[in-house]
Order: structure tokens, then C-alpha cells, then sequence
């Protein structure tokens, strides 16, 4: 039987074919929804041009993704290396890095920053993106490492080991923010290149899955800190775990705030931030910031930090406040 053309296909027909969120709509099925006067047909004309709109700006964003990528492919550069590394944040756990080389022209929808992403999507890209790429390496520095060598330098380490880890030599390598050391490769570094790069947007996936992954299975080995929920961010459930339990041997020492988590800052520190907490007003805000100058001198160069980070906070609250009350 021959297959009917769109004009053969009954508004039945059609609103079966497109009800479907993913189903890939035309402007043909638009103009031709747009001509039919039937209260049905404009029904779906409306519903339908939005989603043909919102599907041209996912295929711009994904043409823009991939530029930098066919620029090198059309040159004759086969293959690029996307690197990118998850997990500087957190209090616990490794720093992980992918580096991801694609056959040239590979498409992939919904690639975007593994942050804007929720968990069930990053999986499912995860998994295209395996199936899909010429090689993929990767880099985990664990908390040792990342103690002796400071968090800045294990993220490059992490990158560097994702490199070197990879099947295929790349020819170009494409990185998020910053440039790795010791790799002879051309490099192009991107500001917040895993948010509109392709290739790297596809490493911080793959790097966050397989993190994601590590921190649940670490969870079992180290129960009552909630590793499986926050992948050790320091959320509010974490911190509380840390004051009640202490630190376990995948929290990073290295990090000052799990000192001042532990209560091993001075007393003077603590009363300082408690009573800043408490502040609603200009006036207490100007008598909180004297007091904090006058008892700088009994106070260590990090308490001392912190506590101008937290009045810089703290002068925006108060500031919000005020606005909001006028």
C-alpha cells in the first residue's frame, strides 16, 4: 500500500501522528493546519507552531554547539578531543574528567551543560554518546591527590590522565576555560565551553555520570553522609552530617571549610557568624562590621577572610531588605 501524502492525511490522522512531544514537526503541517478553519485544525496549528518553534531554536543551539567542531573537520583535523571536569566543588570525593573524540559530522540532540541537565537525561545522553563516539578517556584523581596537590592542579591532572586514556590520539583538543598542561596538541579553550560546545558539553556529561556513579557506590562504604543524594556538595544535610560525624577518609582535608565545619576555628569566629546571621538592619549591620574590625587581630588570615566574604553577603541581604520594605 502506498504511502499517503500529508494532504491525504485526515485531522484524525494527523493529531494521532503529532501527539507525540518529540514528534518533529514540519512547516509544511503547519501551513497546511493553517489554511483549514476548522475550530480542530487551529487548535492544533497553535499547539503544534509552538513546538515547531521551540524545535528550530534546539537545532540553532545544537548548529551553534557544533561549529568550532566542523570548522576542524572540514579542514581535515578527524580528530577532536572535547575535555572537561566535574566535581572541584564538593567537600568529598574524586575530581573526575572525560575527554570524548566523535566521528566528524556525529549529531547528537539535547547535548548541553551537564548542570542544565536533569539526572535522567544526562543517563540517557550518557549512553548516546558511548554509542556514538570514536573514543572516550577518562580522568579520576582521588582525595589523596587532590590534598597534595591542590584542587586547581587535580583538575588539570584529572584532564590530563582523561587524555591520555583515550584510544585514539587527538589531533586538536577543545577545554573548558583553561589549558592543560603538557599536551603538545593545538588547544582551543572556551569560557564556559560546556555550555556551547558540543564536544565538551559531551565530556562534562560523561564526567558526571560516571562521578555520579562513584559517589553512589562510596556511599555504602561511608553511610550517614548522604553521599548517594548530594555527591558530597556541601548542602545542608552534608554539613550537618560532618558537625555530627566528623570527616570520613573521601573528605577532602585540604578544604578549609571542612576545619570550620569540624569547630576547629576559634571561638571568637563562630560568635562572629552566628550574630552576623541574626542581622536584619543597617544599624546592625554598621555595628557588626566595627566589631568585626576591632577583633581582626584575634582572629586567623582564613577567619578573617571568611568573615569579610560573609559581611560582603550580608550588606546585599541587608540592602534587598531595605528595598523590598520601601
Amino acid at each position: 500500500m502506498a504511502t499517503r501524502t500529508l494532504v491525504e492525511l485526515s485531522l484524525k490522522e494527523l493529531q494521532e501522528r503529532y501527539g507525540a512531544p518529540a514528534a518533529v514537526v514540519s512547516a509544511q503541517v503547519l501551513r497546511r493546519l493553517q489554511r483549514d478553519s476548522r475550530t480542530g485544525a487551529q487548535k492544533l496549528y497553535k499547539a503544534l507552531e509552538k513546538r515547531f518553534q521551540d524545535q528550530r531554536k534546539e537545532r540553532q543551539r545544537s548548529d551553534a554547539m557544533l561549529h568550532f567542531e566542523r570548522i576542524l573537520w572540514k579542514a581535515g583535523v578527524m580528530h577532536v578531543a572535547g575535555v572537561d571536569e566535574v566535581g572541584m566543588g564538593p567537600l568529598a570525593g574524586p575530581v573526575v574528567a572525560a575527554a570524548v573524540v566523535f566521528p566528524p559530522d556525529t549529531e547528537i540532540a539535547g547535548i548541553d551543560d551537564s548542570k542544565a541537565l536533569d539526572e535522567k537525561s544526562r543517563r540517557r545522553l550518557d549512553q548516546d554518546i558511548r554509542s556514538k563516539a570514536a573514543a572516550i578517556g577518562l580522568g579520576i584523581v582521588e582525595v589523596a591527590d587532590i590534598d597534595r596537590l591542590n584542587i586547581y592542579h587535580a583538575g588539570l591532572h584529572a584532564m590530563q590522565l582523561a587524555l591520555a586514556n583515550l584510544s585514539i590520539v587527538p589531533q586538536h583538543v577543545l577545554v573548558d576555560s583553561r589549558t592543560i598542561p603538557q599536551v603538545v596538541q593545538p588547544q582551543s579553550s572556551f569560557d564556559k565551553g560546556d555550555g556551547i560546545n558540543f564536544s565538551i558539553a559531551s565530556a562534562s556529561i560523561v564526567a558526571k555520570v560516571c562521578r555520579d556513579g562513584l559517589m553512589t557506590e562510596l556511599d555504602a562504604t561511608y553511610p550517614g553522609y548522604g553521599f548517594a543524594s548530594h555527591k558530597g556538595y556541601a548542602t545542608q544535610e552534608h554539613q550537618n552530617a560532618i558537625r555530627e560525624l566528623g570527616p570520613c577518609p573521601i573528605h577532602r582535608r585540604s578544604f578549609d571549610y571542612i576545619r570550620e565545619l569540624c569547630g576547629e576555628y576559634c571561638d571568637l569566629y563562630y560568635d562572629m557568624k552566628a550574630r552576623g546571621a541574626r542581622i536584619r538592619s543597617r544599624m546592625e549591620m554598621t555595628h557588626w562590621e566595627a566589631e568585626i574590625r576591632l577583633c581582626a587581630g584575634q582572629l586567623s588570615e582564613m577567619e578573617n577572610k571568611k568573615l569579610q566574604l560573609m559581611k560582603t553577603r550580608l550588606w546585599k541581604r541587608v540592602s534587598a531588605l531595605r528595598s523590598a520594605a520601601r
